[in-house]
């Protein structure tokens, strides 16, 4: 029998408009975890749009807090880095009085606990965000020993690639000596491949999505595993 939605808990979800998987952190989402979306204006993918993701930052929280969540996630890895998560946080934060958590603090969190350091990096960004994120990733001790995916222009391209296509991208890139794969975008449909990526390349798999679901949890005391998402989620913590 079904627990029904937000029994658990209520997380607002921060997400750009024109991204097409805001649905994949309630896929993987545990019974009783229900996940509320407002939108941010974002039409294109480059670093000046991903900047501009924050202007009225403070307004689209705020409509969240009207349904009296338990937590804010400011769900895009590329502007959460770029724009710096604790900011973002505070922001956020004051705005509405409740705690709020970014995909990029997920992400690395989660590389963290896998005691993942060399890392396959997968995305659909243009080149010029990718580059500002091995470098946010070094910064943070990590080093990409090999890259992957197609530059899209818009969140759109971003998230009409199919999950078998990040299949085929994974299987295609030099894993060896790599401890995970980072596949990196809250736009990008792979929460269906990634046990599958996981079996072939025989590592773990960090999506962005999939880690900020994981932080999630883990800031609300919810640490129940789900099962089918890869390892990170399999775990009891």
């Amino acid at each position: 029998m079904s627990i029904g939605f937000g029994t658990a808990a209520r997380v607002g979800h921060l997400y750009p408009s024109g991204g097409l998987c805001d649905y994949e952190v309630q896929l993987m989402a545990p019974e009783g975890v229900q996940f509320l979306t407002t939108r941010m204006p974002f039409r294109r993918t480059g670093v000046a749009d991903d900047l501009a993701l924050a202007e009225g930052l403070e307004v689209h929280a705020a409509l969240l807090a009207d349904a009296a969540v338990d937590l804010i996630a400011f769900n895009c890895t590329a502007a959460s880095m770029l724009l710096g998560p604790a900011r973002i946080n505070e922001r956020i934060t004051a705005a509405t009085g409740i705690a709020s958590v970014t995909t990029i603090e997920a992400v690395l969190d989660a590389l963290a606990h896998l005691d993942a350091r060399r890392l396959v990096l997968l995305d659909p960004y243009p080149r010029e965000v990718e580059d500002a994120e091995v470098a946010h990733l070094a910064a943070a001790g990590f080093e990409v020993v090999a890259r992957g995916g197609p530059e899209c222009a818009t969140p759109v391209e971003q998230g009409s690639l199919p999950p078998a296509q990040w299949r085929r991208i994974a299987g295609a890139v030099d894993a060896r000596g790599a401890d995970a794969v980072l596949i990196s975008c809250a736009g990008a449909q792979v929460a269906s491949s990634i046990a599958a990526i996981e079996s072939a390349l025989g590592i773990p798999v960090v999506a962005s999505n999939q880690a900020l679901l994981w932080k999630v949890l883990r800031l609300l005391d919810l640490p129940a595993p789900v099962q089918g998402y890869g390892r990170l989620l399999n775990e009891e913590s």
